[in-house]
């Protein structure tokens, strides 16, 4: 057990996950807006235990996809931060950096603030060297904040294992950051 990472930005806090997160976690998990780019949408029991395995992964390393949380209201809005992906996936090994918010916190820049206190903590406390992201490639939501973040398309796409064959969410875009291209933009 490693001592969890938690962290603040200028508007969210970001850090281990509660009891009380269970509730609206469900509910952004069943809503079809927040889970229009993922196969299906989660029933209660799925969304407790992706709970369960972000509450383990922290306890056990320290980072992982931390609770995000409002600063001023403590309200939970979602989840970003940092994972280890499966290993069949065609980028791994590899860190990425991801996020999901309730949508009516949605246009505020929450996720692209999230991600960038996640990414601080990848290259900083971390040392990675280079941190990835991927969505389906229609998702341009996700593929805009990644943008924002200053992480380059890789100009690679591929067919996610964990999403059965012809499904069409099944082809994703791969995006980049390096520890130094990081550094240089100041993102």
């Amino acid at each position: 057990m490693t001592e969890p990472i938690e962290f603040d930005t200028e508007r969210l806090r970001l850090r281990q996950w509660c009891a009380a997160d269970r509730e609206p976690f469900a509910a952004l998990n069943a809503d079809p807006d927040v889970m229009a780019f993922f196969p299906a949408s989660l029933t209660r029991a799925e969304s407790d235990a992706l709970v369960d395995r972000c509450q383990a992964l922290i306890a056990e390393r320290g980072w992982g996809f931390w609770a995000v949380e409002t600063s001023s209201a403590r309200e939970f809005i979602g989840f970003a931060g940092l994972h280890t992906p499966a290993p069949d996936l065609p980028c791994s090994p590899c860190v990425e950096v991801g996020w999901r918010l309730a949508a009516k916190h949605w246009g505020r820049g929450f996720a692209t603030e999230a991600a960038r206190g996640a990414l601080r903590v990848g290259f900083e406390r971390l040392g990675l060297l280079e941190i990835v992201s991927f969505t389906p490639l229609g998702n341009l939501r996700s593929r805009a904040v990644m943008e924002r973040l200053g992480m380059q398309y890789a100009k690679e796409t591929f067919e996610h294992p964990a999403i059965p064959v012809g499904h069409g969410l099944r082809k994703h875009c791969l995006y980049r950051l390096s520890r130094e291209r990081w550094r240089a933009t100041g993102t």
